[in-house]
């Protein structure tokens, strides 16, 4: 008898899926749903134990969950050989296990790069950055033997009282649709699983709270929550994906099959498996309350479109025995384990479920992905005010370096360990000249503690040229007890915690010129001191090398380009504020703030030189409907360095339907740009708008090009832009 068709590469993946699945037993069929995330389950001591492993692996496994997180690379790949190893040797069909992890900014394990979070590589907006980002990710995730990256998370941040904003690319659809193409791509061309997520909506619950029951219309959903998914799948090919733990009109994400089957699957054509969040299977039964027990919360996700529980078998666990008893259909089952076995064949895993413990050493965390860390972080910081005080000579006589961020390299939350990570503090004494001095003072903590650490602050501001403030916030997935924002830490303030906004006061009172570096996750609101400081610099997350990146924008060695991706309101009470709102409001100004309602607009950030836009064209002016199938709407304007260092800009086209069946946004991001310009360089960038770019939903949900005035808006932010107009015509 010849070698059978799943065991032959050469077969496509449809068959081999086909002739593997009917020669399983129920019991075998199941187990590929299931996960085991507790290693304790098959190590003993840090050992692979087969004792163990025949009590838990003996019918096969779908999925270990985060099993190998804690071990250096070199072991990491050691033990996921040995499961795999097991399995191969030790199971009827030989069918090797899924081993997934966190990988946001890098995978979420001992010894793996870090780089900048999410909310620092949207402030690139610089996708090919991002996917060279992912690339890197992909391969010390594969090396060290994990199949699948539970990211990016693409949940639109509207609303930064969220404590997950860190983890999003911000608020507005196509950016985020951007990135999230490019990282899926990056990761998943070095042959690791991408999961975007959380399938839908996260993010966005009454007042900003993670998960809470959102009661949106579908228009919203398709208009602003659904681009970015809708393009992991249909652009990036995502080949899986995670539902979210929140409702939408009272039916539970997990559960929900307009979600998981009618607009995923039949609409978008998702080929891959859908994971729960962690726990969201349960949460149907325990917190939704839309199922009396933690089996038929079972069977709503999978007959809804939920192939694998996450992170452990609590509701599909007795699957077999509904199956026999007649309350569930085998042939849920066999369509939830079909796409689990396409995901296998697609990585490879029959033919080499093996990785190279030496690989994996050399791999995380090199040199050059350190060097990628630092380009990134660098690109990602955004200079948000300066009054001629940056950049800084590196030959100053003294640095006061101030604050509960400037000695601990903060690196967010969802982020590695057991690796080198340089502080804004460090950056800095690296980067001034051996004559300078740098005074280092805490000051206070992130939050609570006391102000007793002020006298010393204050006394190394007095002393000193300039004073540099490492303010922020703190996400720590290690359990911190000072964690201000990051999972289940959502907020009703978003000042500077603690005493950080009293300290700046103080500080500034000395008369030393002020510069501060925020340091967080989110948006800052910070109207009680933002008059009294010289220079505001947002670092972000900055990953590993965040220090460094710092210390070279400071002191001139990298002129910041960075752009914000979500809008910072002056107050908390503004929020929700976004830029792309509709003008149905009867007043946009609240009355006791009138004028400019954002603090720092979508779309901006300084440079220490100065970009001036002109000449902006728009052909043709005038459009038939029916040409924009085989036409374009070409856009191209005139950027130019009028200042006196080189420096990169972002250049956005925005759109504007004018009038429309539908109320349309103020403006809408449809293309952008990252260049770089030399001193007194100028140069045309050109965009191309395509009929997708001009569709809205008419008033029965059905995508259409209505004729009328549209509006192309170009500039350096979503509000200092050139206008003209062309128009759609019959």
């Amino acid at each position: 008898m010849g070698k059978p068709i799943y065991l032959d590469r050469s077969k496509p993946i449809e068959q081999r899926v086909k002739d593997l699945l009917k020669r399983m037993t129920l019991e075998e069929k199941v187990h590929q749903l299931f996960t085991i995330c507790d290693s304790n389950a098959i190590f003993e001591d840090g050992k692979f134990s087969v004792e163990k492993a025949k009590k838990v692996l003996s019918k096969g496994i779908g999925q270990l969950a985060t099993v190998t997180r804690g071990f250096d690379p070199r072991t990491s790949a050691e033990r996921a050989n040995e499961i795999q190893k097991f399995l191969v040797e030790n199971t009827r069909l030989k069918i090797p296990a899924i081993i997934h992890d966190e990988c946001l900014h890098g995978c979420v394990a001992k010894g793996s790069a870090s780089f900048p979070q999410s909310i620092a590589l949207a402030s690139t907006w610089d996708p090919e950055l991002v996917g060279r980002v992912a690339s890197a990710i992909g391969k010390e995730t594969r090396a060290r033997g994990i199949h699948q990256c539970l990211s990016p998370t693409i949940n639109i941040a509207r609303d930064p009282r969220c404590g997950r904003t860190e983890e999003t690319y911000g608020e507005d659809p196509y950016l985020t649709s951007r990135m999230a193409v490019a990282f899926i791509r990056g990761v998943q061309g070095e042959k690791v699983i991408c999961t975007p997520k959380h399938f839908a909506a996260n993010f966005v619950g009454d007042g900003g709270r993670d998960s809470n029951a959102i009661h949106f219309s579908e228009r919203i959903l398709r208009e602003i929550y659904f681009p970015a998914f809708k393009a992991a799948v249909m652009e990036a090919s995502a080949l899986s994906l995670m539902a979210a733990y929140n409702s939408i009109d009272g039916i539970p994400c997990s559960c929900n099959k307009w979600l998981l089957t009618d607009i995923l699957r039949k609409e978008w054509g998702f080929k891959g498996f859908v994971v729960s969040d962690y726990g969201s299977v349960a949460h149907i039964y325990e917190l939704h309350k839309t199922a009396e027990s933690t089996d038929e919360a079972g069977i709503k996700a999978l007959q809804a479109g939920l192939d694998v529980e996450f992170p452990a078998v609590n509701c599909f666990k007795n699957f077999v025995k509904l199956v026999k008893s007649g309350k569930l259909s085998v042939r849920y089952i066999d369509l939830a384990v079909s796409r689990v076995l396409y995901a296998k064949f697609w990585l490879g895993l029959f033919e080499n479920p093996y990785c190279d413990p030496e690989y994996a050493e050399k791999i995380c965390d090199s040199s050059e992905h350190r060097e990628l860390a630092l380009k990134a972080a660098q690109e990602g910081i955004v200079l948000l005010k300066n009054e001629g005080l940056l950049p800084l000579r590196k030959d100053l006589k003294s640095v006061a370096v101030i604050g509960p961020n400037a000695n601990q390299g903060r690196l967010g939350g969802y982020s590695g360990f057991g690796i080198k990570v340089v502080s804004p503090l460090e950056g800095i004494k690296n980067k001034v000249s051996k004559n300078t001095n740098v005074y280092f003072a805490e000051g206070c903590r992130v939050v609570g503690g006391t102000k007793d650490g002020f006298k010393e602050a204050i006394e190394a501001a007095k002393k000193s040229d300039v004073a540099i403030l490492c303010m922020g916030n703190l996400a720590d997935w290690s359990g911190n007890s000072e964690r201000t924002e990051g999972e289940q830490l959502d907020r009703c303030n978003l000042d500077l915690p603690g005493y950080q906004e009293e300290l700046i006061k103080e500080v500034c009172n000395t008369g030393t010129p002020v510069v501060v570096v925020l340091i967080n996750g989110s948006a800052i609101t910070m109207m009680k001191w933002i008059n009294d400081v010289k220079a505001i610099v947002e670092a972000w997350y900055p990953g590993e090398e965040g220090g460094n990146a710092i210390a070279d924008v400071l002191f001139g060695d990298y002129n910041p380009g960075g752009k914000l991706p979500i809008t910072f309101p002056k107050f908390t009470g503004q929020l929700p504020l976004y830029y792309n709102y509709k003008p149905s409001g009867r007043v946009y100004d609240y009355v006791d703030l009138r004028g400019e309602q954002e603090l720092f607009p979508f779309g901006y950030g300084l440079s220490y030189t100065k970009f001036q836009y002109s000449n902006l064209q728009v052909t043709p002016k005038k459009i038939r409907k029916a040409a924009l199938q085989k036409s374009r709407i070409k856009v191209s304007v005139e950027v130019q360095n009028v200042g006196r260092y080189k420096g990169d800009e972002v250049v956005q086209l925005y759109i504007h339907d004018v009038y429309a069946s539908t109320s349309r946004p103020v403006k809408e991001l449809k293309r952008f740009k990252r260049i770089t310009l030399d001193v007194g360089e100028k140069k045309k960038v050109e965009f191309e708008l395509t009929a997708e770019d001009l569709t809205l939903l008419d008033e029965n949900m059905k995508p259409v090009v209505e004729p009328g005035e549209f509006e192309v808006m170009v500039g350096g932010n979503s509000k200092e832009v050139l206008k003209e107009s062309f128009w759609v015509v019959k």
